[in-house]
C-alpha cells in the first residue's frame, strides 16, 4: 500500500479508490466562497464504504509494523479509532491545545492565517512504540508536520503518515518531504 513513490495512489487498487470517491461530496463556496469543500460524511455513512476504508488503514499499519494510532483531531479520529481496532492496536488522540486533561507535551505550527498548537497526553506514547499518524486530509501539510514533530518528541518512532484524501495541489507532500525521512506517506486518493 505505500505511497511514498511518485504516484501517490500506485499501489490502492483502483476499486478501492473508485469506492472512496464515489462517496466523498463536494460542497461549493463552504466554508467561504471559492472553496471546494471535500465532504466525506456520506463515505462515513456508508457502511461498505467505511469498512473498506477502515481495513485499508488497518492494513497501512500492519504494513508499516505499527504499534499504535495517532489520530489527529477532529475527522482524523474518526478514521484512526477503528483502523486501530481492527489492527488491534492502541489508538491516541492528538488534540487542540487545552483539550487533554493531565502532562501533555505540545507542538506549535503555521497556518494561513495565524498558528495553532496541537498536544498529546506525554505518557501515552514511549520509545518503543511505532506510530501511525492518521487523518482524513493532507493539505498544506502543517498539521501532519506537527504531528509528526510531537510523536517524535514524546520519544516514539513514526512508521509513517496515513491520510484519506491528499489535496496534491495545495503541496503538502513536498512540505513532508524533508521531515518525513524513512516514514512513508499512505494517501488513499488524491484530488
Amino acid at each position: 500500500m505505500t505511497s511514498s513513490t511518485s504516484d501517490p495512489e500506485a499501489t490502492v487498487p483502483a476499486a478501492v479508490r473508485e469506492l472512496l470517491l464515489g462517496r466523498i461530496r463536494d460542497v461549493a463556496d463552504y466554508p467561504v466562497p471559492g472553496v471546494m469543500f471535500k465532504d466525506i460524511t456520506p463515505l462515513l455513512a456508508d457502511p461498505e464504504a467505511f469498512g473498506v476504508l477502515t481495513e485499508t488503514l488497518a492494513d497501512i499499519c500492519a504494513e508499516r509494523g505499527a504499534t499504535k494510532v495517532v489520530g489527529l483531531e477532529a475527522r482524523g479520529f474518526i478514521l484512526a479509532a477503528p483502523a486501530a481496532v481492527r489492527a488491534g492496536l492502541g489508538f491516541v488522540p492528538v488534540r487542540k491545545a487545552g483539550k487533554l486533561p493531565g502532562a501533555t507535551l505540545a507542538q506549535s505550527y503555521e497556518l494561513e492565517y495565524g498558528t495553532a498548537e496541537i498536544e498529546v497526553h506525554a505518557e501515552d506514547l514511549a520509545s518503543e512504540d511505532r506510530v501511525l499518524i492518521v487523518d482524513d486530509v493532507l493539505a498544506t501539510g502543517g498539521t501532519a508536520e506537527a504531528s509528526l514533530q510531537l510523536v517524535r518528541r514524546a520519544g516514539a518512532h513514526v512508521t509513517g503518515i496515513a491520510v484519506l484524501m491528499e489535496l496534491g495541489f495545495l503541496g503538502g507532500r513536498d512540505r513532508l518531504k524533508p521531515v518525513m525521512r524513512d516514514a512513508p506517506l499512505d494517501a488513499l486518493v488524491t484530488v
